[in-house]
């Protein structure tokens, strides 16, 4: 079954949200109070609305806690951003993601009840640095404040060792979740498989010690 989800918001963050699951076959309805944007979206959603999303009457007269998903992509205004993730949540919509300017904001959406609190600016700038800092790391995803996935290309100090080798693990604390290897991912390698050139290595753990691998790479 399709899944339906709700956009608020059609901005630079929120319009690409709306375009990529109308792309993979998902209904959208994608609200915003600037007329403009939601002409602009009108071909690419299900639906699309002006609407104020701070005003009950409203988003109870759109439906909106029969969706799946409600993404509040709210640009600069937080008392919107705010005031819109409270008013779905007391009318009972079980997922809403909200995007977050600051850590102030983030942490009112979470105490009102936010299910998840994303910070695209924030999370695309260490992203980008740590590619800048090492060119072995090709992706950089925090899961939580402390732990984060990377994407590792192995460079001449991997290439040729088995796993158990390296023994990442150890001397890291880091774990080697699964390899790209050409067009295949092989999951959860074992520990005698040998790394081969252009391999990218995708490692789960800590920052610091994700930090201290990457500080190796780069020797």
């Amino acid at each position: 079954m399709k899944k339906e989800f709700v956009v608020i918001g059609l901005g630079r963050f929120g319009g690409s949200i709306c375009k990529e699951l109308a792309d993979q076959g998902m209904e959208v309805m994608a609200i915003d109070q600037d007329e403009d944007r939601v002409n602009e979206f009108a071909s690419i959603a299900t639906h699309a609305v002006i609407a104020d999303t701070t005003d009950e009457t409203v988003l109870k007269n759109l439906g909106i806690r029969n969706f799946d998903h409600v993404i509040v992509a709210i640009g600069a205004d937080i008392q919107a951003s705010i005031l819109t993730t409270l008013m779905l949540k007391e009318i009972g919509v079980k997922n809403v993601t909200v995007k977050a300017q600051n850590d102030y904001h983030a942490k009112v959406l979470d105490k009102i009840g936010a299910d998840h609190v994303v910070h695209p600016e924030r999370d695309m700038g260490r992203r980008i640095a740590h590619h800048i800092v090492s060119n072995n790391v090709l992706d950089y995803i925090e899961l939580s404040n402390e732990y984060s996935i990377a994407e590792i290309v192995a460079n001449e100090w991997l290439v040729g060792n088995t796993i158990v080798d390296l023994n990442i693990r150890a001397k890291y604390g880091l774990n080697i979740v699964a390899i790209k290897r050409g067009g295949t991912m092989i999951i959860s390698p074992q520990a005698y498989d040998t790394i081969e050139p252009n391999d990218v290595l995708i490692i789960i753990g800590a920052d610091t010690d994700i930090h201290r691998f990457e500080k190796k790479l780069s020797q």
